[in-house]
C-alpha cells in the first residue's frame, strides 16, 4: 500500500477505457478519491460503481476534453466536493477509422482509404483527441495541482518513438505527448509540479480490437508482427501498468523523477528483430 496516496484526489480523463479504468480502480484501492472524466456518463458511472463496491470513493463527470468549459465545470465540482487535486492522468484519446490508412505501405492499387484520401477533419479529430485534450486538461487542472505540489501522468504509446503504420494522426499526437511532457516538466519543475508519461506497449483495447483480432478472436497479421517483435510474446494486461503508475504518482518514490516517458512494453523497444 502507498500510504502517501491515501485521502488524496486523482482526476482520470478517459477513465472508463480499458487501461485507465484499471488505473482508476487501483488508485481508489490505495485510498485515493477518484474523479472519472469521460465523454459517456453511463460508462464512467460503471467504473464509479465498481470502485464503490470495493470500498473506494469516486465520482464521475461527462466531459469532452476538447471543450475547456466542460473541464472547468468538472474542476469546480471536484474542488467543491474534495477540496484538492493531487494527480491528473491524461488518458483520453484513441483512434478513428477516418485517420487510418487501409494498407501499411502505399501502392498504386492500394485499398481505400489510402494516404491521399484521409480527410483533414479525420486527421485533426484524432490528433486533437489525443494531444489537444491533454493540453487543455493540464491547463485546466494545473493550477490546482500546483497548490498540492502534485503530478501529471500523460498516456503515450509505442508509436511515439517510431510511428506505427496505418495510424499517422495517432502516431503524431503521441510523439507530441512525449515532447509536451518534457516541456511541462521543465516549465513547472521549480514550482514543484512533476510531469511524466507512461508509454504502454501493445494492449488490446476497444479502439484497436479490430486491428489486432479477427471476428473469431484469433490474431490478425498485424498482431502476428507485434507478438514476433515483443520478447515476452504476449499482449500487455491492464494490470501490467499499475506498478509504473503508482511509482510515478507517489512522490515518496519518485520525487526526483520528472520529464520522462516510461515504456511498459514487454521488451518491444529493446528488440532489434534479430
Amino acid at each position: 500500500m502507498h500510504e502517501a496516496l491515501q485521502n488524496k484526489v486523482a482526476v482520470v480523463t478517459g477513465g472508463s477505457g480499458v487501461l485507465c479504468s484499471e488505473m482508476a480502480k487501483e488508485l481508489a484501492k490505495q485510498g485515493m478519491r477518484v474523479a472519472i472524466l469521460n465523454r459517456t456518463a453511463q460508462k464512467g458511472e460503471a467504473v464509479v460503481q465498481s470502485i464503490k463496491e470495493n470500498g473506494g470513493e469516486a465520482i464521475n463527470f461527462s466531459v469532452d476534453v476538447l471543450y475547456k468549459e466542460s473541464l472547468i465545470a468538472a474542476r469546480q465540482a471536484i474542488l467543491q466536493q474534495y477540496g484538492r487535486i493531487d494527480v491528473l492522468i491524461n488518458g483520453a484519446g484513441g483512434n478513428h477509422p477516418d485517420a487510418i490508412t487501409a494498407d501499411e505501405v502505399y501502392k498504386e492499387e492500394s485499398t481505400s482509404p489510402n494516404f491521399f484520401e484521409l480527410t483533414p477533419n479525420g486527421f485533426e479529430s484524432v490528433f486533437s483527441n489525443n494531444f489537444t485534450g491533454t493540453f487543455l486538461a493540464a491547463q485546466v487542472f494545473g493550477e490546482a495541482l500546483l497548490k498540492t505540489k502534485g503530478t501529471i501522468i500523460n498516456i503515450s504509446s509505442m508509436s511515439s518513438y517510431a510511428p506505427m503504420t496505418k495510424v499517422p494522426a495517432y502516431s503524431a499526437a503521441k510523439a507530441a505527448i512525449n515532447n509536451f511532457t518534457q516541456w511541462m516538466a521543465v516549465h513547472f519543475a521549480e514550482a514543484g509540479l512533476r510531469v511524466n508519461a507512461i508509454a504502454p506497449g501493445f494492449f488490446i483495447t476497444e479502439q484497436n480490437r479490430n486491428l489486432l483480432l479477427t471476428e473469431d478472436g484469433s490474431l490478425t497479421a498485424r498482431s502476428e508482427k507485434i507478438i514476433t517483435a515483443t520478447p515476452q510474446k504476449r499482449f500487455g494486461k491492464p494490470q501490467d501498468l499499475l506498478g509504473t503508475l503508482l511509482f510515478l504518482a507517489d512522490d515518496t518514490y519518485s520525487a526526483f523523477v520528472t520529464g520522462v516517458t516510461i515504456p511498459v512494453d514487454g521488451g518491444f523497444m529493446a528488440y532489434a528483430g534479430v
